[in-house]
């Protein structure tokens, strides 16, 4: 989409001006003067997350055990309750997501259930960048059926060490793949995968296709009527502000309802038998079967004021001032940074590109802190990115101006030059 950008600040003000989600700018919690750019790694905190903790808090506070039982059995059903209050971000039934573990326990809890190798179809499907901990996962999946991870394994390279074809992706479904597992958005480059054409395509050869949208949730929308993946997980800390470590979301297409989780446990039970004590498993008909132990609740509750919130505002309306955003980002790096070093690594294509942009220097580690000493917040990616992440939400297009115009002082000051490049233990 071709935008008509022009330099200076008063553009961005301009911009600021008809922004009709910058409201939701003063229920966030932002330091005075500061740039927060790393809502892509864990989310700034709002008001109405705080509000529906203290809810929770306070219902704890009176009710004790009787928690459970107040407002018709909510906090008993909280999983698919917030399970439901996300399914418009996905396009997906109520039942089909709830609320529990985090994303690799819920990954864990997926290949458990839907890989079941054979002697001709035994590997599972991943790319080569994709987040660690998803590759970890797979992994011990394998090892747990006595099989090799390196055979069993298959991995899609990168052609450029940014992104991933998704014909390279195509040829790799193969007969003897049972299961990919792969992410909606790569959380270096910010890709956006076609996921609809690769479900279809795995479908097509008989393979389980499951997504990590753990970096497209909350800033991209997704269409699961079409899409139609097998399994989905993802965190609700990132873009959709859950707080740090709040709970992930597991979600199970409904033509799989009535299949025996891999990983069972009693909250995974039929509500209506569950305190009957039987050590035989009675597992629920939907999404809720792939529950195992009491929910976190104080992990939780943050995450039905986000909820509400993202849905108020809407996820295609946030989208939509995302990639505005982004452009405007590009645009500018393109027009005043590049000269110094700079280069945009993320694809310029709205139907390919997540809610971030990878700004790649050679000297990237050293910027990032550089960054953060004048009060501007991004993250670091090995081995040369600079995450940017403009959030619909809480960020503004003079945020974006002032962020370059930071980037432009400590480049041509050389202010980064006094910093290690010794890698600290968070980056």
């Amino acid at each position: 989409m071709e935008r008509n950008f022009k330099l200076g600040v008063e553009f961005a003000k301009e911009l600021d001006s008809k922004d009709e989600l910058k409201s939701y700018r003063e229920r966030f919690y932002l330091g005075e003067g500061e740039l927060y750019f790393d809502g892509n790694s864990l989310g700034a905190c709002s008001k109405d997350a705080e509000e529906s903790l203290l809810e929770m808090l306070d219902v704890w506070k009176k009710e004790k055990i009787l928690i459970w039982n107040v407002k018709d059995g909510k906090y008993f059903k909280y999983p698919q309750y917030l399970g439901g209050l996300s399914a418009p971000l996905v396009n997906a039934d109520e039942n089909e997501i709830t609320i529990t573990n985090n994303t690799t326990m819920n990954i864990h809890s997926a290949l458990a259930t839907f890989y079941r190798p054979t002697g001709e179809r035994y590997k599972i499907l991943v790319d080569e960048l994709n987040f660690p901990s998803d590759a970890h996962a797979v992994a011990s999946q394998v090892k747990l059926h006595g099989l090799d991870p390196d055979k069993a394994i298959k991995v899609v390279k990168s052609r450029d060490g940014r992104n991933i074809e998704e014909d390279d992706i195509i040829e790799a479904m193969t007969d003897d793949v049972a299961v990919a597992l792969l992410p909606s958005v790569l959380y270096r480059s910010a890709q956006l995968l076609d996921m609809e054409r690769l479900t279809k395509a795995g479908h097509d050869k008989g393979i389980i296709v499951g997504w990590d949208l753990s970096h497209s949730i909350g800033s991209v929308p997704h269409d699961f009527k079409k899409v139609d993946p097998d399994f989905a997980v993802w965190c609700t800390y990132k873009h959709l502000s859950g707080g740090p470590g709040s709970n992930a979301a597991l979600y199970i297409n409904k033509k799989h309802f009535g299949t025996d989780p891999g990983l069972a446990g009693w909250f995974g039970n039929k509500k209506e038998s569950q305190f009957l004590m039987d050590h035989r498993h009675d597992p629920e008909l939907d999404a809720d079967a792939w529950l195992t132990g009491t929910p976190n609740m104080l992990s939780m509750a943050p995450i039905e004021g986000v909820l509400k919130l993202f849905n108020a505002a809407g996820i295609h309306n946030i989208r939509e001032k995302s990639l505005f955003l982004t452009d405007y980002l590009v645009f500018l790096i393109e027009n005043r940074l590049e000269k110094y070093g700079f280069k945009n690594g993320t694809l310029k294509d709205h139907n390919r590109r997540g809610g971030h942009i990878a700004l790649e220097h050679d000297d990237a580690y050293r910027i990032s802190l550089a960054l953060k000493e004048k009060n501007v917040i991004p993250d670091f990616r090995e081995p040369n990115v600079i995450r940017l992440a403009p959030v619909a939400l809480y960020n503004s297009f003079e945020d974006v101006h002032k962020v370059v115009d930071i980037l432009e002082e400590i480049v041509t000051e050389k202010t980064y030059e006094k910093f290690s490049d010794k890698r600290a233990l968070v980056v």
